[in-house]
């Protein structure tokens, strides 16, 4: 019995840990992951290039597709991933929707987009990997376009393709940030101006949002705003801090690609949208 799940990345355009609200749009950063279920009891994990990561969120994804299918079964993981790890780019999300998605591959099972989403949400928050649950970024990996949610209520509030460009370009800082390394309380006293930004990305004012939320989530983090100057200098249609970063997306026209990514110097990746493989409602 063996299955294989795959998603994307996404990156932020309101972080939701602030109000509970979030928005997000998916790129073509791929994670894989492939399940073989065996006898006995006890999920074994085997992360590519990510020997000395954590494997709860695995081990936990697991088991919560064999809980809901009432399955007594021991698994081997295997995952690898373009999207690098811990620096606001969903790799956790992924991780989990890809694993989510092998582990019903290998029962031969399905499960509606929503209730996937929502396991993802539970899982994360048990594995320490997010505040929220990150329903946002889930859905957004998962679904593909841009999609709003509120992550409180567990709830998909919009997903339609997102119009504003095709191409993202990504600044890759060597640092990571970590949940558990997160100032909550700072974070909260932003509550007011991140609702504000959740409306503008609501009326489709993605770059304003964008812009407000890298505000506020630099503020509250410690992170300056130097490589989004850099890349709106350079002729991006927007730019900010993507999850808790350190990792700068800037979305582009294909005119300024090129001229976006040489400002943001060598740790670069540069992805398409993600707009999803069904139609977006």
């Amino acid at each position: 019995m063996k299955g294989r799940g795959e998603a994307r990345g996404a990156v932020t355009i309101v972080n939701a840990i602030a109000a509970g609200k979030g928005c997000a749009v998916g790129v073509d950063l791929r994670t894989w992951a492939e399940v073989e279920l065996v006898p006995g009891e006890g999920v074994e994990v085997h992360m590519e290039g990510l020997p000395d990561e954590p494997t709860d969120l695995a081990r936990l994804c697991v088991q919560a597709v064999l809980d809901r299918f009432s399955m007594r079964r021991g698994a081997i993981v295997r995952t690898g991933s373009d999207i690098p790890v811990s620096r606001g780019l969903k790799s956790s999300s992924a991780a989990a929707n890809a694993i989510i998605l092998a582990t019903l591959d290998a029962l031969k099972e399905e499960m509606p987009a929503i209730d996937m989403l929502k396991m993802n949400a539970e899982v994360s928050i048990r594995a320490g990997v997010s505040v929220t649950g990150a329903m946002d970024d889930a859905a957004a990996s998962l679904l593909g376009g841009v999609v709003f949610t509120d992550n409180h209520a567990r709830t998909l509030l919009r997903r339609e393709r997102f119009e504003l460009c095709e191409r993202v370009v990504i600044a890759v800082p060597e640092r990571m940030i970590r949940k558990s390394m997160l100032p909550k309380e700072r974070i909260a006293l932003y509550r007011t101006l991140a609702e504000e930004t959740f409306r503008m990305a609501w009326n489709e004012e993605y770059a304003k949002a964008m812009t407000l939320n890298s505000l506020i989530y630099g503020a509250a983090l410690g992170l300056d705003q130097e490589l989004s100057i850099k890349a709106l200098r350079a002729g991006a249609i927007a730019s900010g801090i993507s999850g808790t970063g350190p990792a700068v997306a800037s979305f582009v026209d294909a005119a300024f690609e090129r001229t976006v990514a040489e400002a943001l110097g060598k740790d670069v990746l540069i992805a398409n949208v993600y707009q999803g493989v069904s139609p977006c409602v």
